[in-house]
């Protein structure tokens, strides 16, 4: 799968979507969302949204737009709409914009939503949600409650002391 650098690919996007007429407006999260808020410069295979379902019409274009660039058909998904389910209420209203253009708006989740799911993710993943979320500079604070926040969130009868030991790693590494 192609990597990229998600601001450039979001602006050629959204220069694809004007020749097309088109418009879209949606929630970015993960890699791309800390791309567009200045956080991080890594390259990613993908740009999530927690718009769900994605548009057919855009979605359509998207995978023309995928096979124009060489990208991956599902480069614009929204794997991770079901997050929304495990953010704190009033999660919706703190979005903040971190995209606005000519077709396209772009917004994200504020910033301890947006610390959540990355400590979230890198409780259930890898590396880069792990480097991600370092690049974000959390306070110490900030992690804590967004430990206390996810330990919950997963049925594994281990799932909290697994928390609590990535989160100790986390702390190491903002030191």
């Amino acid at each position: 799968m192609l990597r990229f650098q998600p601001t450039d690919i979001i602006i050629k996007f959204d220069d694809y979507l004007a020749v097309q007429s088109l418009q879209f407006e949606a929630i970015v999260v993960g890699g791309a969302a800390l791309a567009l808020l200045g956080m991080v410069t890594r390259t990613t295979r993908d740009v999530d949204l927690l718009t769900s379902p994605i548009p057919p019409i855009i979605l359509r274009h998207a995978n023309e737009f995928a096979r124009i660039h060489g990208l991956a058909n599902n480069w614009l998904n929204d794997a991770p709409h079901s997050l929304k389910n495990d953010l704190p209420a009033g999660w919706d209203v703190r979005i903040q914009k971190v995209y606005d253009g000519h077709c396209l708006t772009l917004w994200t989740l504020g910033r301890q939503d947006l610390i959540i799911s990355k400590l979230y993710a890198a409780c259930d993943r890898n590396a880069d949600d792990s480097d991600d979320l370092l690049a974000m500079k959390p306070s110490a604070r900030e992690i804590d409650a967004a430990r206390d926040w996810i330990v919950y969130l997963d049925g594994n009868p281990d799932w909290p002391k697994h928390v609590v030991a990535v989160v100790e790693r986390l702390k190491m590494g903002l030191l």
